[in-house]
């Protein structure tokens, strides 16, 4: 298909296109590279914008539950919503389930709605290599919000901040044990804490939970691209549908606040350079796969190994004659 003519279709909102543009995009292969930076750049010039929700939270937590609420309501006020799952992949045989639609039964038949899930390739920081890319398309595509769910939490899963608007940290009601076990680097991240399944039996101990979290986003070095209150944690029931509504009021306040203050635009032009930066690594690494310098990486391999030569040398002497440092 001609790019232009893909672009187009994409930006008429064909959603058959935009999947077609995702697996390019996901795609290693040198000439699907090719085309996807121009479609990418073809696309670029209609300049549209949408919310990014990065979301992340511990394992059970209720991310697809949520994300299938939150989305459902979402669609409602007559949103268009993207949702880009990550599957774990596995370090074994590389294959991933790919199983959140099936958790997400209604939104995935919702016709304002748009759910990928693509898998981690082993790629550190709890989002796919390509995500920041297919939500590039996405907002070329028209949706308003844009919702990356991670794999998981822990201290790499902070990458997602990168390719967000807003981070949501999504958690169980728990005790002190918990507050612990949360890396300090992700709590920093956060702009909105939301405490879920704040019902039944369980909601005096999310009360409380949220208390904690309150207490200890305050002892945190104040950002500047925050307003008076945030960030702040929240308390949410994606089982019952309560405090849903609440946390996209506090979500829309923030986003409003830092367009008006100039932090909207300041925050994607430093996540631009960041991927610019992640974009040239990514390339020297994987000019290290190519057959002429894994040859080399052998035979300096076995000189190391033999005692012939240290380390470091090897290593220079691998940047300088075969990588052309």
């Amino acid at each position: 298909m001609q790019i232009d003519n893909w672009g187009d279709k994409i930006l008429n909102g064909d959603r058959r296109a935009l999947a077609r543009a995702i697996t390019l995009v996901e795609s290693n292969r040198a000439d699907h590279r090719v085309q996807a930076m121009e479609l990418l750049d073809y696309l670029r010039r209609a300049k549209r914008q949408a919310i990014r929700i990065g979301l992340s939270g511990t394992p059970g937590v209720g991310k697809s539950t949520f994300i299938e609420a939150f989305g459902m309501m979402l669609t409602g006020q007559g949103l268009r919503v993207a949702v880009l799952a990550v599957d774990p992949s596995s370090a074994r045989t590389g294959g991933s389930i790919l199983g959140d639609k099936t958790r997400m039964e209604r939104l995935s038949r919702d016709k304002n709605a748009f759910i990928r899930p693509s898998p981690s390739q082993t790629h550190l920081g709890g989002v796919a290599r390509r995500s920041r890319e297919a939500v590039t398309l996405c907002e070329a595509a028209g949706f308003d919000v844009i919702l990356i769910e991670t794999v998981g939490v822990g201290q790499s899963e902070t990458v997602v901040a990168e390719m967000s608007d807003l981070f949501v940290l999504l958690l169980a009601p728990a005790g002190g044990d918990e507050l612990q076990g949360v890396k300090r680097g992700i709590m920093e991240m956060a702009d909105l804490i939301l405490v879920n399944k704040a019902d039944g039996d369980l909601k005096p101990t999310a009360t409380r939970t949220c208390a904690d979290y309150g207490g200890a986003l305050r002892l945190l070095r104040k950002r500047p691209q925050d307003p008076e209150g945030f960030p702040k944690a929240m308390m949410v029931s994606a089982y019952e549908g309560t405090g849903l509504a609440d946390s996209w009021t506090q979500m829309q306040a923030l986003v409003e606040w830092r367009r008006d203050n100039g932090h909207w635009d300041r925050r994607r032009a430093q996540q631009a350079l960041y991927w610019f930066d992640q974009e040239v690594r990514q390339a020297l690494l994987a000019r290290l796969e190519s057959p002429q310098a894994r040859a080399a990486m052998a035979a300096l391999s076995d000189r190391v190994a033999a005692g012939e030569i240290t380390p470091a040398g090897a290593a220079a002497e691998m940047l300088e004659t075969h990588l052309g440092g």
